[in-house]
């Protein structure tokens, strides 16, 4: 639990920065990697089809994993109503592959490392040395995840986006620990 406090009093500081864009957006378009390292526009990734777009902070993340595990039981629902899911990690390819590989999520992770589809979501932040530090007592090296030496993560967030590219929802906290329900989306995507 003094794990948990200090890591949230840590990251939830620094996510303060962020500034989420919002409902009525267009998608940005960003380029990101596949699990094979294939580089992808997000904008092609999401082309012609409504999708809930989840930008988790990592697989080293409890929270995170917990959120990925909790949607495979709204996939099929999601899915018989027109929508996908299309999770986005600033964790490198091979971390994403391993991810899928060993969780067998039924959707889309793709890898953000150089965080530029966060960026364009207005969802990056940049943890500071000391931040670093302390994760990297709890052991999270964010460099070795992303392979990049940038030390930034998202602010947790779910859009729903229509198949014209238009943002129709956006949810995101700065609380890395309070997730949307899956409730919410599908009510979120029913409407």
């Amino acid at each position: 639990m003094k794990y948990l406090l200090s890591l949230y009093s840590l990251c939830f500081a620094l996510n303060l920065s962020a500034e989420p864009i919002g409902k009525g957006a267009a998608l940005p378009d960003a380029e990101v990697r596949r699990a094979d390292g294939e580089a992808v526009s997000l904008a092609k990734l999401t082309r012609d089809q409504k999708t809930v777009l989840v930008f988790y902070r990592g697989g080293w993340c409890p929270f995170c994993n917990t959120q990925l595990a909790a949607l495979v039981e709204i996939e099929d629902e999601l899915r018989e109503n027109g929508w996908r899911i299309l999770a986005v990690s600033p964790d490198r390819p091979e971390i994403v592959k391993e991810a899928k590989k060993e969780s067998d999520y039924p959707y889309l992770l793709v890898s953000d490392s150089d965080m530029n589809a966060a960026k364009a979501f207005g969802l990056a932040f940049t943890v500071d040395e000391e931040g670093f530090d302390r994760l990297k007592g709890f052991g999270i090296d964010l460099e070795a995840a992303s392979g990049k030496t940038h030390r930034m993560l998202p602010v947790p967030a779910v859009f729903l986006v229509d198949a014209e590219g238009e943002i129709v929802f956006a949810h995101h906290d700065p609380d890395y620990r309070k997730r949307l329900s899956n409730e919410a989306i599908l009510q979120a995507a029913a409407e």
